[in-house]
């Protein structure tokens, strides 16, 4: 066995015993560091891939944001997550007519005719190099569709996160200024 596919084993068995790890672990908090090494270890992936590219957006996007803003949400559910509720009345029929609509647009933008444009203009050594422009062009023009799923489950997951970190908090009853508690 060569050097490279020893180190990419040893690569992918980081990768799925974090991510089973972070599939099973008690502590959010661990899971969303889990989850952290997990993106990292892609990312080095993607650099032995040359696709130094995507390494970066894989590690600023991914694991930079993104994961910020999970460790932050589970830092607000505190240890104990709040059981959710309906805030609205008929709000499950809405949802479901919205999420209705977004899968028609969602259709609907991927069967528009493809816009023509400078696609052929990329040199060969820069789409070796795994350029930006050529990324971007490959993407919206191969992989649309994988793209706005990816997309819209950011969006899912984002939206589950905000609303699993609201706590229903019951009203505090307020004592008069001038009343003093006796009860130790």
């Amino acid at each position: 066995m060569s050097a490279q596919l020893i180190f990419f084993l040893f690569l992918a068995l980081v990768a799925v015993a974090t991510a089973l790890a972070m599939i099973f672990a008690r502590n959010a908090v661990y899971a969303v560091l889990l989850m952290v090494v997990n993106f990292a270890t892609v990312a080095v992936v993607f650099l032995t891939l040359q696709a130094t590219f995507l390494a970066a957006v894989q590690v600023v996007v991914y694991a930079g944001a993104i994961m910020v803003l999970f460790l932050f949400v589970v830092m607000l559910m505190g240890p104990n997550p709040a059981p959710l509720w309906e805030h609205l009345p008929g709000q499950r029929p809405l949802a479901l007519l919205l999420g209705l609509l977004l899968v028609v647009g969602l259709i609907t933008a991927v069967n528009v005719p493809k816009v023509s444009g400078v696609a052929g203009n990329v040199s060969p050594e820069a789409a070796q190099m795994g350029n930006p422009q050529l990324v971007g062009q490959t993407l919206f023009a191969k992989y649309v569709l994988p793209f706005e799923v990816t997309s819209v489950l950011l969006l899912i997951a984002m939206i589950g996160a905000v609303t699993l970190a609201k706590r229903h908090t019951s009203p505090t009853i307020s004592r008069p200024a001038g009343e003093i508690s006796t009860s130790l």
